[in-house]
C-alpha cells in the first residue's frame, strides 16, 4: 500500500485537521500514512510548533497499525542535536523527519528572509545551513521538502534548479547518502510540469551519487490535501531510478508499487 509520510494533524500548531477526517480521505484513496507533527525547538513565535508528545501517543496509539504510523517533523537547528536527540530517544516514534524552517533565527517563510541579499545569496544560505544540520543530526530518517524555501521565497522566479545551485545541493545530497537517509519527495509544489522539470534534477543527482530512497508525503494539513500529488511523486521517483519507502519502528520499509 502507498504511504502518505508526512500528514498533519491537529497537535501540528498550524493544522485543525483531526485524524479522523484523515483517516476517511486515506480510506477513499485506499493508502495509508504517518502523523508528523510539527516539533520545532527554540522557534521565532515563542510556544509556536510544540505539543504534548505523552498526549499525542496516549490519543493516537489505538489508531496506529500497519497503515497508520507515529511520526514527528522536527525543524533542524545548529545546536539543537542533543536536545531532539533526547526527545526522539524518548518516544516510540515510526519516523522523523528532519526540515528547515529557520535560519540564524528567520523563518525561512517570512518576507524578511528573502529581503536578507540576492536570490543566490539566500538561497545559498538555505542550502549551507541545510548541509550544517544534516553533518550533526543523526537522528533523522528522511529529509523534509529540500524545496522548502522555493515554496514562500518573494522572488520572481522562486524555483531551484539545481545547474545553478549545484554547489550547494551536492553537499547536502552526500551527506544523505553517507548516512543512508531517504530523501522526501514533497508534493505540495507538484502542480505544475514546470516545478516537477526543475526539481527532477535533484533527485535524479541524488542517485547518481549513491542515494536510493525516497519517501512521499503531501505535506497535508487539512483532509482534502491527504495523499495530493501522490502520482507526480511516483512519476519522479521512476525517473530517478529511486525506490518509494516507508518508516515503521524507525526502519525503512520498500512499497511495492
Amino acid at each position: 500500500m502507498l504511504i502518505d509520510s508526512h500528514v498533519h494533524t491537529r497537535f501540528s500548531t498550524d493544522s485543525k485537521m483531526t485524524i479522523e477526517e484523515a483517516l476517511e480521505v486515506a480510506k477513499e484513496k485506499g493508502i495509508g500514512f504517518i502523523v508528523t507533527e510539527h516539533l520545532d525547538l527554540d522557534y521565532p513565535e515563542a510556544e509556536s510548533f510544540l505539543f504534548d508528545l505523552d498526549q499525542y501517543f496516549s490519543e493516537y496509539e489505538p489508531y496506529r497499525d500497519d497503515n497508520l504510523g507515529l511520526g514527528v517533523e522536527i525543524g533542524m537547528v545548529e545546536c539543537l542535536e542533543e536536545k531532539y536527540s533526547q526527545i526522539i530517544s524518548a518516544y516510540p516514534f515510526d519516523f522523523v523527519i528532519g526540515s528547515i524552517h529557520v535560519v540564524d533565527t528567520v523563518e525561512v517563510h517570512v518576507e524578511e528572509f528573502s529581503k536578507l541579499g540576492t536570490k543566490r545569496k539566500v538561497y545559498e544560505k538555505y542550502f549551507k545551513a541545510m548541509n550544517r544540520c544534516l553533518e550533526s543530526y543523526d537522528i533523522i530518517d528522511s529529509l523534509g521538502h529540500i524545496d522548502y524555501i522555493a515554496r514562500y521565497s518573494r522572488f520572481v522566479d522562486q524555483e531551484i534548479y539545481y545547474e545553478e545551485f549545484h554547489e550547494h545541493i551536492d553537499p547536502v545530497l552526500k551527506v544523505l547518502v553517507e548516512k543512508e537517509k531517504a530523501l522526501e519527495i514533497n508534493t505540495r509544489r507538484l502542480t505544475k510540469k514546470e516545478i516537477i522539470t526543475a526539481l527532477l534534477p535533484i533527485y535524479k543527482r541524488f542517485r547518481t551519487l549513491g542515494g536510493t530512497m525516497v519517501t512521499i508525503g503531501s505535506d497535508a494539513h487539512v483532509a482534502k490535501d491527504v495523499g495530493k500529488g501522490m502520482a507526480e511523486a511516483l512519476e519522479i521517483a521512476e525517473q530517478s531510478n529511486l525506490k518509494v519507502v516507508s518508516y515503521s519502528q524507525r526502519k525503512p520499509e520498500y512499497i511495492n508499487l
